[in-house]
């Protein structure tokens, strides 16, 4: 692989994500896991955990510079989630937010691909300060539509997976699941998503960071 091609690359995984923000995600969900499971399967105590939890995230998010609004999205997530189980009185409801969220996502990244504003390139071309000067670069659109297939991939098996383990009222495995299927995840469809991005690019192609529009 020749220099510009690893630069390439490693653009195009820092830009889809980081560890750090995928990690935070999940610990509220393993706090109101071993929260119920402490408390003699106690929702309340759970959601208490969790929300505590959520706020100890935000604020070390918060110290160490990440945007305020980013932080108040990720603490609503948490809260809505102990609402919906505090009211349902369900602990497997506590996961159903997460359930319809990546229902949502990979209907999004799969709607964005058909009009032909793959969110891949939408998210790239705004860290990267492009905004949408890429879709006028042909085999960047094409490129970037076929990784936000491959992309949306992960929020599928999210699906099915969260989906049947709520169905089973699965608490333990739903905590479980939503460690192993974040960070993990986004790691084992980074390659492909990737692969698919590179090799739908012309070898001449100059890179994501530089869209041909003459």
């Amino acid at each position: 692989m020749t220099d510009q091609e690893t630069a390439r690359e490693e653009t195009f995984a820092t830009l889809l994500g980081g560890r750090g923000g995928a990690l935070d995600a999940t610990l509220p969900s393993v706090g109101f896991v071993a929260g119920w499971l402490l408390t003699d399967q106690s929702i309340g105590w759970g959601a208490a955990i969790a929300l505590f939890v959520g706020a100890a995230v935000g604020l070390v998010r918060v110290l160490r510079g990440d945007r305020i609004r980013a932080v108040l999205v990720g603490m609503f997530v948490v809260a809505l989630a102990a609402t919906v189980a505090l009211y349902t009185g369900r602990a497997a409801d506590f996961f159903l937010v997460q359930l319809v969220s990546n229902a949502a996502s990979g209907m999004a990244f799969v709607v964005s691909w058909a009009i032909r504003w793959p969110l891949v390139g939408v998210v790239v071309g705004v860290l990267v300060g492009q905004k949408a000067r890429w879709r006028r670069d042909p085999d960047l659109v094409r490129a970037y539509g076929r990784a936000t297939l491959v992309y949306a991939v992960q929020y599928v098996l999210r699906v099915i997976v969260f989906g049947l383990l709520w169905w089973q009222d699965a608490v333990v495995a739903l905590g479980v699941a939503r460690v192993a299927m974040s960070w993990p995840l986004f790691v084992l469809m980074l390659g492909p998503t990737w692969w698919v991005f590179r090799r739908t690019l012309p070898a001449d192609h100059p890179g994501l960071r530089h869209p041909r529009t003459a």
